[in-house]
């Protein structure tokens, strides 16, 4: 039972690693959720729409921290599916109720610090290189 309990916080660790601003810590806040209009508007950012449907609402997204998609689903059934078949491409998935979040490491680490969420990442990451922040 306590394996569980740790998960949680090993990923907060994790994301907290991350290129930061200052010496301080700043714990996950709770997931975001919302329109993805409200969501874009947490982050600062002003969605580019590339799809707009009943079961799912894709955008382009530019702010301070870099350039991502925000995507909202009807379902958890048809999120789950769009993830698992984008993971195959690599990237970064931030994961909270109906939405996800996808861009590179660090801008995925920065949105979590605002909408909360889960990461996860894609299955191809041989063409990514690591740097410093």
């Amino acid at each position: 039972m306590r394996v569980t309990r740790l998960l949680p916080a090993t990923a907060a660790v994790l994301a907290l690693a991350g290129c930061g601003a200052g010496g301080e810590t700043k714990a996950v806040p709770a997931t975001a959720t919302g329109s993805l209009e409200s969501l874009a508007a947490e982050v600062k950012c002003r969605p580019n729409m590339q799809t707009d449907a009943d079961e799912l609402r894709q955008a382009i997204c530019t702010n301070s921290d870099g350039r991502f998609i925000l995507a909202t689903f009807a379902t958890d059934r048809g999120q789950r599916e769009w993830i698992n078949d984008a993971k195959d491409y690599g990237g970064y998935y931030l994961v909270g109720r109906k939405w996800v979040a996808v861009g590179d490491d660090g801008v995925v680490k920065a949105l979590r610090g605002t909408l909360g969420g889960d990461v996860e990442m894609g299955t191809n990451h041989s063409s990514h290189s690591m740097h410093g922040g």
